[in-house]
Parts: C-alpha cells; sequence; structure tokens
C-alpha cells in the first residue's frame, strides 16, 4: 500500500442531461481529427483543487479542515466551451460556467487557506471554474479543432445544483484514471 494518495477536491457533475450534452461536445471535438485524450464520462467534473501526491497520514487532518467549510447549496450554469492556455495554442479543452462561476470561487477561496495551514503548497495558477473535457496531444489538426471550438464558444450545457463537494482519490492506470471517493462534504440546508 502506497504511502502517498494521489487525490483532488471537485464537484462531481451528477446532472445526466448535463453530463450528455457534454458528451456530445467531446464527439464534435473528436471529429476534427484533432490528437485529443478526452476525459472519460464517468470522470466529468470541476477540480476545485489538485492535491497530487498527499501523504496518507495527512489526509485525516485535510477532512478534518475541509469539513469545517461551510456554504450554501447553489446552481450553476454550464455555459461555452473554450481552452488553456491560448486559443492558439489549445492544450487543455474546457467547458466553463456562466453563472455559479463566483460561488464556485468562493469555495476555493475557502478551502485554499486550509490547505495551505496543513503545509499544502498554494495553488500557483487562478483559479478559473470549468469541466475539462479533452487534453490536445499534439498540433494534428489545429485549425479543425479551433474552428470547433469556436462554433461551441456559446453552447448551453444545462446547470448543476452544487449540494456538496468531494475529496477524490485518483488512481492512475495505463487506461486511463480512476477516481473514487474518499469523503463528501455536503452543504449545509435549513
Amino acid at each position: 500500500m502506497s504511502a502517498r494518495i494521489r487525490s483532488f477536491i471537485a464537484v462531481d457533475l451528477e446532472d445526466e442531461g448535463v453530463r450528455r450534452k457534454l458528451i456530445s461536445a467531446q464527439r464534435l471535438l473528436s471529429r476534427t481529427g484533432a490528437d485529443l485524450k478526452l476525459v472519460e464520462a464517468e470522470n466529468l467534473h470541476v477540480t476545485i483543487r489538485f492535491l497530487g501526491e498527499v501523504p496518507r497520514g495527512l489526509l485525516d487532518r485535510i477532512v478534518e479542515e475541509l469539513s469545517k467549510v461551510r456554504f450554501r447549496p447553489f446552481r450553476a450554469e454550464l455555459r461555452g466551451v473554450g481552452v488553456f492556455p491560448r486559443l492558439s495554442r489549445p492544450r487543455v479543452i474546457w467547458a466553463g460556467f456562466k453563472g455559479g462561476g463566483d460561488e464556485l470561487i468562493a469555495l476555493f477561496k475557502e478551502i485554499e487557506p486550509r490547505l495551505r495551514g496543513l503545509g499544502i503548497r498554494p495553488e500557483r495558477n487562478p483559479f478559473h471554474p470549468h469541466v475539462t473535457l479533452a487534453r490536445v496531444r499534439s498540433g494534428r489538426k489545429r485549425e479543425e479543432l479551433i474552428r470547433q471550438v469556436m462554433d461551441l464558444a456559446d453552447e448551453e450545457f444545462g446547470e448543476i445544483v452544487v449540494t456538496r463537494f468531494k475529496l477524490k482519490r485518483s488512481t492512475l492506470t495505463p487506461r486511463g484514471p480512476i477516481y473514487s471517493t474518499l469523503h463528501e462534504f455536503e452543504a449545509e440546508t435549513g
């Protein structure tokens, strides 16, 4: 058993309608012939914070800190496709948020200092709420891919209701990562 666990904090996409629309967008991106590694349908999620390889002994303390995070349930509307780092050189293709993005950012801002207090290095990049759809492996068919991303720039994928976030484990395999939930953190109700 490994002494370290590859983990991250996420909001799962539990709405099947939203998931289906994201999968349709992935199919359109794939049809461009670009060299893509699509995120598996069951792995579509919003990463709040990637933790990386965490010592097993630190997980209980992370759970304890995350249990103190307070938030109310909120709606988040997924809309539009974009890329990191820039359109001329896409490496990651994502679906973004029109509504609910501010609440996701607020959740990140509440979690981040708690992690720092445990000695976890601060996130280097600003938090940009998104769902990763695919990773670009090479420049093959880049022009076609860029055109398709632009065609999907205002695509509406629907709304999710965020009632919990999760501490998840990522087990890397030759067929892709396998995610499992280590702990769930519920929103306050009432």
